[in-house]
Formats: structure tokens, C-alpha cells, sequence
């Protein structure tokens, strides 16, 4: 007899008896990359006003 149908037969147990991962609790609210990620965003805006109206000028 091959190894195939017993390490088949093997990895169908194995998964078989294992039981399913409990479910992850949800995120706590307000994590802390959010504050980061507006303060980027407000200041890539304020750049964007920045070289904008310098090219204005010029």
C-alpha cells in the first residue's frame, strides 16, 4: 500500500477532530492610527493649498 491514502486519510482526521478558531473579538473604537492618518490627510491638503497658490504667484 502507497503512502497517499494513509496521509490522506491522515490530514482528513487530523482536520477532522480539530475544532474552528474562536471568533475575534471586535476592534476597540477609535484606534490610535486614525488620528495619524487625518493629520496626514489635513496636512498633505494644506501642502497641496500651499504649492498651488505659490504657483499662482509666479
Amino acid at each position: 500500500m502507497t503512502f497517499a491514502p494513509i496521509l490522506f486519510v491522515f490530514t482528513f482526521v487530523v482536520s477532522a477532530t480539530q475544532e474552528p478558531p474562536p471568533p475575534a473579538p471586535p476592534p476597540p473604537p477609535g484606534l490610535p492610527i486614525d488620528g495619524a492618518v487625518i493629520f496626514i490627510l489635513v496636512l498633505g491638503l494644506l501642502y497641496g493649498i500651499y504649492k498651488k497658490l505659490t504657483s499662482i504667484k509666479t
